[in-house]
């Protein structure tokens, strides 16, 4: 069956959703099957590739439309991965998010072997990926908790700024928590440096301080600002659509080679 990976730190603001699309992206593009599944009630992943909320031009202040059936309808066990898969491009499909998901903590929250539900769900497709990637929430709820049951490896970005390790150490501990008791195969697959920016003194220290902290597990890929990454979501395209030459690219690009390997 398919690599599956899950992309978590409850900090926002670190470039999950960010690393999620455009990981995937740059796998796909190298003629891997990859399907992107949108854990987060912001829809962000789904938005960043064009498959989130949108206003209908013709009739502006009604509510967007939104996908017809999304991960929030696999949870509540309604309909199956098979049913909400998007396909977005040539080797690249979707499960898309809504806003509902906010409510499935609280919905689920009786359903016994809730942690599992993501596990069990993509069973049935794993074996049609080579990659499986899981954009989680920025918290530590039953969201992030079914995608760590569900995956084999987790990357944690991590920002090269001040307080960028904040947290980090709750989110290892959750990891060894889940482990133990849901998901014994389940490993640290890389601690990623993102939004660094060389040109700042503290950014270069932070991102030694990382590598210091966590040694090997620090990818050698480093994600560099870069305003197409910035640019990108806002046309709803991956980073290898909007500006397959610029730096963001050739980041994720070279990041996709470490992770494959």
């Amino acid at each position: 069956m398919g690599l599956v990976i899950s992309v978590v730190n409850q900090k926002g603001g670190v470039g999950k959703t960010t690393t999620s699309v455009n990981l995937g992206a740059a796998i796909a593009a190298k003629g891997r099957k990859v399907l992107l599944v949108d854990m987060d009630a912001q829809s962000n992943l789904s938005t960043h590739l064009g498959l989130g909320a949108k206003e209908d031009p013709e009739n502006p202040g009604e509510a967007p439309t939104v996908p017809p059936f999304t991960i929030y309808d696999v949870l509540k066990g309604s309909k199956t991965v098979k049913d909400v898969i998007i396909h977005r491009s040539d080797n690249l499909d979707v499960v898309p998010s809504s806003l509902f998901l906010s409510a499935a903590d609280l919905e689920l929250g009786g359903v016994v072997g809730r942690e599992l539900i993501l596990k069990r769900a993509l069973l049935p497709v794993r074996d049609q990926y080579d990659v499986v990637v899981i954009d989680c929430p920025p918290a530590l709820g039953l969201l992030s908790l079914n995608a760590l049951a569900a995956v084999e490896r987790v990357i944690i970005p991590v920002q090269s700024e001040y307080l960028a390790l904040h947290g980090v150490r709750q989110l290892l501990d959750t990891i060894d928590q889940v482990r133990g008791i849901y998901n014994p195969t389940l490993i640290v697959g890389g601690v990623l440096i993102c939004l660094h920016d060389s040109r700042k003194r503290l950014a270069r220290a932070v991102a030694d301080t990382i590598r210091t902290y966590f040694g090997d597990l620090v990818f050698n890929t480093i994600i560099r600002t870069n305003v197409a990454l910035a640019e990108a979501p806002a046309n709803g395209q991956s980073i290898f659509e909007y500006a397959p030459k610029s730096t963001g690219a050739e980041d994720y690009a070279s990041l996709a080679d470490e992770v494959l390997k």
